[in-house]
């Protein structure tokens, strides 16, 4: 996917932020959406299965209504279910253009396997109710053999679309999410990742963990929201087969239970695995937001084993979306931090441009020297410890890298816990790129 880089232009520090709040935006609104159409399609699946084996006369009947609930409609998978993935496509080669770590190759390849996925899911969910009006037909009543022919020939093709879409369905929507957290991932840990292979990316235990805690987030998802939409259909009546009704509160709420109580191992698993300098103040706050929300979920699930109400398997299902929200908005915080550097490239890059195109700084001679006492001075010399750090120390690591060099005078971040953060020196893109040169240069003379 690196063509993408052709179709892209440097962005200003304000242009990254921006994008990391629209990326957010992207991600709350696709994560609980495919999380809730995996659990729905996969409980449905697993049901419809049990009918078959068991002849249960709820199993069949509790498979597709799961299903109609979860995947709400086709017009809803595509606005919620690709796009979203098309949009972070186009906002990670934004974030990470021209970087050596890239996720671009693992989101092309979920999209495509979405795509895929939605086609199944939504096969199987109308194939479940073609099923439902053929077994339906009495065909004693019907004085055409041929037409009781097409429909026999109608009914084992729906039924052969139901036993293959579903399981087709399950195991794309499952690549697809793979594929999708592993992307999502990997600017998280950007300094830390180090994974050369393609394959082994998706087999780190680090994506591992965090596909766990997403899957068992969109069970929990799938049971508050069945539970609440059934419960719901109950109030008003649609539902009056009490037998039935006991049943799925069974059901669903066991399906809830044991899908949340791992939640918060995985969680924490994935916080600890981040690296040491994107554990940030607000990495934990919201991660511990997001562990507080799952264990008022705890309450309200409780409270449902003892009496099952309407109300509070809303008050689940909402916990569990804004626990949800508060790890991904936690994981995002780890992510900016995590690329700051690079992002200040960026902005390094797109204040050159903007410069260029302004015309700026193509006939001014820069003295780096005086730049350099009037601006730096204060703080540092060549071979002794002002307020940071001498240069002799800091200034080997970025021979034959300038431009790190310019972005980080520009858009300095803490990188030494022995020393105060550095502050912006305020320097214009030509002004910085003369000082780092000045630097440098001054680092080769001396080590000749």
């Amino acid at each position: 996917m690196e063509f993408l880089n052709n179709f892209v232009l440097p962005q200003s520090a304000e242009h990254i932020e921006l994008l990391h709040y629209m990326l957010l935006v992207v991600l709350f609104l696709f994560i609980p959406f495919i999380g809730v159409v995996f659990g729905g399609v996969l409980t449905s699946v697993i049901y419809k299965n049990k009918a078959g084996k068991e002849n249960g006369k709820y199993y069949f009947r509790f498979a597709k209504e799961i299903v109609e609930i979860t995947t709400i409609n086709k017009s809803v998978g595509l606005i919620l279910g690709i796009v979203p993935v098309i949009t972070a496509l186009l906002i990670y080669s934004q974030l990470l253009q021209n970087s050596k770590v890239t996720n671009l190759d693992y989101l092309a390849l979920s999209l495509i396997l979405i795509i895929i996925a939605l086609v199944f899911v939504y096969s199987y969910r109308y194939s479940l109710s073609f099923n439902r009006i053929f077994n339906s037909i009495s065909k004693n009543q019907l004085s055409d053999q041929g037409v009781v022919e097409d429909i026999d020939l109608l009914s084992n093709e729906s039924q052969r679309i139901s036993d293959k879409a579903g399981v087709a369905g399950i195991i794309f929507l499952f690549l697809g999410m793979w594929f999708f957290i592993t992307a999502i991932t990997i600017p998280s840990l950007y300094r830390d990742w180090d994974i050369s292979g393609f394959i082994s990316g998706l087999f780190y235990w680090k994506v591992l963990s965090r596909l766990v805690l997403y899957i068992l987030f969109s069970l929990t998802l799938t049971g508050g929201m069945v539970l609440f939409t059934f419960l719901e259909d109950e109030k008003n009546k649609r539902i009056k087969d009490e037998e039935y009704s006991v049943f799925v509160k069974q059901k669903i709420v066991r399906l809830t239970f044991y899908s949340a109580i791992l939640i918060p191992f995985f969680l924490l698993t994935s916080l600890f695995g981040l690296p040491n300098d994107s554990l940030t103040g607000p990495v934990f706050t919201y991660a511990i937001i997001s562990l507080g929300l799952l264990f008022l979920g705890y309450h309200f699930l409780y409270m449902l084993t003892k009496e099952i109400k309407g109300t509070v398997a809303s008050l689940l299902f909402l916990t569990t979306i804004f626990s949800i929200a508060a790890f991904i908005i936690s994981d995002q915080k780890a992510m900016a931090t995590s690329t700051k550097f690079h992002s200040a490239i960026l902005s390094a890059q797109f204040d050159k441009y903007y410069a260029e195109l302004k015309g700026e700084g193509k006939t001014v001679q820069i003295n780096a020297a005086e730049i350099y006492q009037v601006k730096c001075g204060a703080c540092h010399a060549w071979d002794k410890k002002i307020v940071g750090p001498p240069h002799k120390d800091v200034i080997p690591k970025y021979v034959g890298k300038e431009a790190q060099l310019v972005a980080f005078i520009r858009n300095p971040v803490k990188v030494n816990p022995d020393y105060p953060p550095m502050p912006n020196p305020g320097l214009k893109p030509n002004e910085a790129e003369a000082v780092a040169k000045y630097l440098l240069e001054t680092y080769n003379e001396k080590n000749k």
